[in-house]
């Protein structure tokens, strides 16, 4: 469940029952991404003077493994776990070396590795995606569920995507030079 609600209005906790997570709608990385539970009291975007735009995308907090999978053009590459010592899977730990740690495979069973990679490609041919995205899940023991599609993943020497190919046996190089190759230009 989730919805989008303006900055400039008062969040407060009957938006949705806690836990929860408010994240701006145009930014990546993490950036702007709070959880709040029912411990803690956010201050209200306006108070604080929210600086990510007008809109505050509220969505009910999943509480699990965080599994990702890449997509390169029509295929799903493999499904990673990814461990975070303290807090969750924000821009230090994805970003700073040691920030978390990247289980490849999952530990899983097969037939959430396999539903994984099919609900990564479904998401892509979905959206329209075109060369490399990732998908986003948390598995909570029975049911995976998307949280979103990165149509432009990292590609930085702790990034998922380059990884997850390292692993199938394409080098970064062999990536990038796919990417190039495979780039479409639409007009």
């Amino acid at each position: 469940r989730h919805s989008v609600v303006l900055a400039e209005d008062e969040i407060t906790d009957d938006v949705m029952p806690q836990p929860y997570v408010l994240k701006p709608v145009n930014e990546g990385s993490s950036v702007g991404v709070y959880i709040i539970r029912a411990e803690e009291k956010f201050e209200d975007p306006k108070a604080m003077e929210w600086p990510y735009g007008e809109k505050v995308l509220v969505e009910k907090y999943i509480e699990g493994q965080e599994l990702t999978v890449s997509i390169m053009g029509d295929r799903a590459l493999t499904v990673t776990e990814i461990e975070v010592g303290e807090g969750f899977y924000d821009y230090n730990a994805k970003y700073i070396a040691g920030g978390s740690r990247h289980i490849l495979p999952a530990k899983i069973s097969t037939d959430v590795h396999e539903e994984a990679l099919r609900l990564a490609k479904l998401a892509h041919d979905s959206l329209g995606c075109r060369g490399l995205s990732r998908a986003d899940f948390r598995f909570d023991g029975r049911d995976l569920f998307i949280l979103e599609v990165n149509t432009q993943p990292g590609l930085t020497p702790t990034s998922l995507a380059p990884e997850q190919a390292a692993y199938v046996g394409i080098s970064f190089k062999e990536l990038v030079s796919w990417m190039v190759q495979n780039a479409v230009f639409d007009t």
